[in-house]
């Protein structure tokens, strides 16, 4: 036993000679390394001077609170908001005033159909209110798996999921995909929905001009010069092109087809946010890509809300399997809400079945917009901005004030004298600081199949009138 422990030192003391300068001084500085670790102290106490109660009183006396809000002016005018008494069908009562609804996103008139409420009352019964828990936690109920089946199978895609609220759908589907480090272009003209799951995804934003596909592919052709520059960083890079079939802000139909020819040439990926152009573009109503003849398989996620043509509430996104199925484990929308409640998944469907049974619905819709589009144009001081076949669109001023507060109280002026003869229309709002490109003041006019050609006549013709009364009574004021 002795003579082994004799045979491990002398081989030990015999390697400490052969063995390499570089590794004894190596192995010497981690033993004293090691040593001062040891019996060093894991932290240093820091002098520490009391104050007397004096001092701090001093002190709290000086401090001085940041406001929760910005302080505004006494002079400042309070909001004034419009009151709905009563559903918001195609008659509203509007601060105790009976008008013609020309505000409302009801494009097909489904919010006050007998079939679509009596499917939601049935459906109240059944289940109750609401589901008070998200999927994942005893949220999921039959009617959801329905309605995201029947989605699926509506727009031709292989999954769909539905989300609670729409604001909330791609607001969530953005940086569930997109992270930081990775790069998304985006039009400017994008929704605030949009701009808050960027803001959400922390990847790095490229904007590019309005409908500009001359513009987009220049940022395209710029990352495709950095990727070359440093290939590595480019393999883990994932790049994506976020734009809206028919935009809110602008009431234009972006350009499908030259996107998809961007996107198999620099290789990145299309998210679509149809809210405004689900149930209203196409022969059908499948949006943007049915209006074009895309083949929906060419774009990676659709996602639209409920709550314009289908008269409900909540969104949906659609898409490949793999794809839609990541979005149960990182949609922030979908993992943390409570679920939608059935009765409104319910309503959903049948308005769904509306849909596919009466397809001259959305002829019926066009024709009513490029109506009213016609009949406004040509009036002095306003221009009328967005698609003709847009059931959505802007009246915006010609010639701005110079002051965006005196452009708002302007228009402001238009929709009351025309609220006061009956026809209700609306401002479109922003919140001013957090926009990043903030669109100019606003009329927005909604267009719906309930509204007969007399009423889309006396709109316009009271909307010429106002703008005539209002507008030149600013220039007579000057």
């Amino acid at each position: 036993m002795a003579s082994g422990q004799q045979w491990v030192l002398v081989e030990m003391v015999q390697a400490f000679y052969e063995a390499p300068a570089y590794h004894l001084i190596l192995e010497g500085f981690l033993i004293l390394w090691i040593v001062r670790l040891l019996f060093s102290k894991t932290y240093k106490l820091q002098e520490r001077s009391d104050l007397t109660e004096k001092e701090k009183e001093e002190l709290i006396e000086d401090w001085q609170p940041e406001p929760l809000v910005p302080l505004v002016s006494k002079d400042h005018p309070p909001p004034k908001y419009d009151v709905v008494s009563g559903p918001t069908s195609h008659e509203i009562i509007v601060n105790g005033k009976e008008c013609i609804n020309f505000a409302s996103f009801n494009f097909l008139g489904l919010l006050d159909n007998e079939r679509v409420k009596n499917q939601a009352l049935t459906s109240l019964r059944k289940y109750g209110v609401g589901t008070c828990g998200p999927r994942g936690f005893y949220g999921t109920f039959d009617v959801h798996l329905e309605l995201e089946e029947r989605l699926a199978k509506f727009m031709r895609t292989e999954e769909a999921i539905i989300y609670s609220y729409g604001f909330a759908t791609i607001a969530s589907a953005i940086p569930a995909y997109s992270k930081r480090g990775d790069i998304v272009f985006v039009d400017e003209a994008a929704c605030f929905s949009i701009q808050k799951g960027l803001q959400a995804s922390r990847s790095n934003i490229k904007y590019f001009k309005h409908n500009d596909m001359d513009d987009l592919e220049r940022l395209l052709k710029e990352l495709e010069t950095e990727d070359q520059e440093n290939p590595r960083k480019a393999r883990v890079t994932r790049r994506f092109i976020v734009v809206e079939g028919l935009y809110i802000n602008t009431g234009d139909i972006c350009p499908l087809p030259e996107l998809v020819q961007l996107k198999y040439k620099y290789k990145v990926r299309i998210l679509l946010e149809e809210s405004l152009s689900f149930g209203v573009l196409g022969e059908h109503g499948r949006g943007v890509t049915e209006h074009f003849g895309v083949n929906i398989d060419d774009i990676d996620l659709i996602s639209a809300n409920m709550e314009n043509s289908l008269a409900s509430i909540g969104g949906f996104c659609c898409g490949r399997s793999f794809v839609i199925d990541h979005q149960r484990l990182s949609g922030q929308g979908y993992c943390f809400s409570a679920s939608l409640p059935p009765m409104l998944a319910a309503a959903a469907i049948e308005a769904l079945n509306i849909m596919e049974e009466d397809i001259d619905i959305f002829r019926l819709l066009r024709d009513k917009c490029k109506h009213i589009h016609s009949a406004l144009q040509g009036i002095s001081g306003l221009e009328v901005v967005g698609e003709s076949i847009s059931p959505a669109f802007h009246l915006q001023l010609e010639k701005s004030t110079g002051s965006r507060e005196l452009d708002v109280k302007l228009l402001r002026g238009i929709i009351d004298y025309c609220m006061n003869r009956q026809i209700a229309l609306t401002q479109a709002h922003y919140l001013d600081k957090e926009e990043r490109f903030l669109p100019p003041p606003s009329i927005r006019v909604v267009v719906t199949i309930e509204q007969t050609e007399e009423e889309l006549e006396k709109a316009a013709s009271l909307i010429k009138e106002a703008a005539q009364h209002i507008l030149q009574h600013t220039v007579l004021g000057h």
